[in-house]
């Protein structure tokens, strides 16, 4: 079912196949120009995602009538794999643009049909043996002493090769460890580290903010995240709010620190009640102008707080009185 909807009196329209995402996989693109006639004739490369968040860069080569959503048969090292197409014409280029991945280094295989029943049965049959071979995979890590953890497992689509991602501090020697999987499973073995974060992205979740994690809806390129960064924001030092789900700092600290650190250029300084203030004469506003960020100054009005002395005052209608008065003498009179 291809849906349409219209904004502003059919100024704007767009199609469901825009904005469609199978929940089985993170990392979803809107496709925007979908619908747009040029777009499909812009490249043949199209996204094929895998389980999670792998993708891949294929060509059209047979000229299929491919578009979002389409699960298709890939070449792969060795054998096939089966994935759903997430983005076709334009986009691609912008998304290998951003990822930084150049066509002329990169090997793209080709798409080679559209997947049959067989196919997807083939493939449903070799996720199933997933988790328990991640359990066992785990139990055969520890069992030669190696420092690492078995993340997750993604078989190939054709069950002839299976990706092991793990993470450990550290280089692992898991030279041992590989002859034991392919004994054990039968299978080609592909060894994949992954950090924290990375981790995080696979398996999903809900941040605080009350949102999907960032890492797994649209972060692919993760930086570090220092300490400097919630000092300057003047953040609470608890490690456990600044913390995320994969017990690192979170990745949204360095979202707006661009913006603390050109405040602090310019000699402005975060004061205690969380607004950005000049020490003397001026505040400072902030507000964003079509996109881009600007800084506003507003004139600040000194004003004279009254001093209050904090002994009490004197009554002085009582200290007149008493001066008014002659003093009695309250001692024996002189001889």
């Amino acid at each position: 079912m291809n849906e349409r909807f219209t904004l502003n009196n059919d100024a704007c329209q767009f199609s469901s196949k825009a904005c469609f995402r199978n929940s089985a996989h993170m990392l979803p693109v809107t496709d925007y120009l979908s619908d747009l006639p040029e777009n499909v004739n812009e490249t043949d490369i199209v996204e094929v995602q895998f389980k999670n968040t792998r993708k891949g860069y294929f060509h059209n080569s047979n000229q299929l009538p491919l578009e979002k959503g389409k699960v298709v048969v890939v070449e792969a090292n060795p054998g096939y794999d089966i994935g759903e197409v997430v983005l076709t014409g334009r986009l691609v280029l912008c998304q290998m643009h951003k990822n930084r991945i150049d066509p002329s280094r990169y090997e793209i295989r080709n798409v080679l049909r559209f997947a049959t029943e067989d196919d997807l049965k083939k493939a449903e049959e070799a996720r199933l043996k997933e988790h328990d071979t991640m359990i066992k995979a785990r139990q055969l890590a520890k069992s030669l002493g190696l420092e690492m953890k078995i993340g997750d497992v993604e078989y190939q689509g054709d069950g002839t090769k299976a990706i092991f991602y793990y993470i450990a501090d550290g280089r692992v020697d898991f030279r041992q460890l590989i002859k034991v999987y392919a004994e054990t499973f039968r299978i080609r073995i592909e060894m994949k580290q992954i950090g924290a974060r990375q981790e995080a992205g696979r398996i999903g979740g809900t941040g605080p903010c009350g949102r999907e994690l960032c890492c797994s809806t649209w972060m692919t390129n993760f930086t570090s995240v220092g300490t400097g960064a919630a000092r300057l924001q003047k953040l609470s030092p608890n490690p456990q709010k600044l913390a995320g789900q994969c017990a690192k700092l979170k990745c949204c600290l360095n979202y707006e620190i661009s913006l603390y650190e050109e405040a602090k250029k310019m000699g402005y300084s975060l004061g205690n009640n969380g607004q950005e203030k000049q020490p003397e004469e001026e505040d400072l506003g902030y507000q964003n102008v079509v996109g881009q960020d600007d800084f506003s100054r507003f004139d600040k009005k000194k004003k004279q707080k009254p001093q209050r002395d904090n002994k009490r005052p004197r009554d002085n209608r009582k200290t007149n009185r008493n001066n008014d008065q002659p003093r009695k003498n309250t001692g024996s009179a002189d001889k």
